[in-house]
């Protein structure tokens, strides 16, 4: 049961749940398995930028309505009919959609469901956490069709699997069906139902400090690749962010009294 919906555009609805500060964020153009338009990539990055606004947010999910896939990436119809100046003016949109997952502050959970391919994996490779079920299908073909994994994926599958195995999922443009992908490490939760799995997970994690999630994702953002040294001066940075905020304070004084915090969420 949810608490409350807002749509952005015909094909993207936040959904949040009244059992936890959880938002959905659900790819909802089923008749086209999710393709990313235009307007689906405007319509993503609007609802992300409403996600990463909203403090009672403490973790989010991004999911699919289609019972065939979670998103099949770029819409290959209305991209054969651009011109080259069309695709380059509508680089910064499509790039916009991605990034804007990618960018959302508070811890972001993938329930995938049927086919995840292209940008549409790039859409759960740029969320914390991947969870999916065995109808699951992954991979980035991009080169098969004359472009390169452009929403972030030439950067975030090396940095999950290694370098030389994304490079012969890249190169090789082959689909990778659930079991493989789980033992590859391109999913890391392999669930009966992906969607309630994720759901579960994610009101998990919402039940910890929201000021410590936030701080923790983004010292793990910003501290990776870095030297060890640089890494820890990243991590101090987030502690001293965390450890004098109303959070800090209320988990001490739960803990000390037996009972489940409060968080004040600041």
């Amino acid at each position: 049961m949810s608490e409350s919906e807002q749509r952005f555009g015909e094909f993207v609805v936040i959904r949040k749940h009244a059992h936890g500060h959880v938002a959905e964020l659900v790819l909802d153009r089923p008749k086209a398995m999710n393709a990313v338009s235009s307007e689906m990539a405007r319509s993503i990055r609007a609802a992300c930028d409403a996600l990463a606004a909203d403090r009672e947010v403490r973790v989010g999910v991004v999911s699919s309505s289609s019972e065939r896939a979670f998103c099949v990436g770029a819409d290959l119809k209305e991209r054969n009919s651009f011109s080259d100046a069309d695709l380059a003016q509508q680089r910064p949109t499509a790039r916009g959609a991605y990034t804007g997952v990618l960018e959302l502050p508070m811890p972001t959970v993938a329930a995938v469901h049927g086919f995840a391919l292209g940008g549409g994996f790039e859409l759960a490779l740029s969320c914390d956490v991947i969870v999916a079920d065995d109808t699951a299908v992954v991979g980035l073909p991009e080169v098969s069709v004359g472009v390169i994994p452009g929403g972030g994926g030439t950067q975030l599958l090396p940095r999950r699997v290694g370098a030389a195995r994304a490079a012969e999922l890249v190169f090789t443009a082959r689909r990778v069906e659930a079991a493989e992908a789980r033992e590859l490490g391109l999913i890391d939760v392999l669930a009966a139902d992906a969607r309630t799995e994720a759901l579960a997970l994610a009101a998990r994690m919402a039940a910890n400090s929201p000021v410590g999630l936030r701080n923790a994702k983004k010292a793990m953002r910003l501290g990776h690749g870095l030297d060890l040294r640089a890494g820890l001066e990243v991590e101090d940075a987030a502690w001293w962010a965390t450890a004098f905020s109303g959070d800090r304070a209320e988990g001490v004084a739960a803990f000390n009294e037996k009972r489940k915090p409060v968080w004040p969420g600041r």
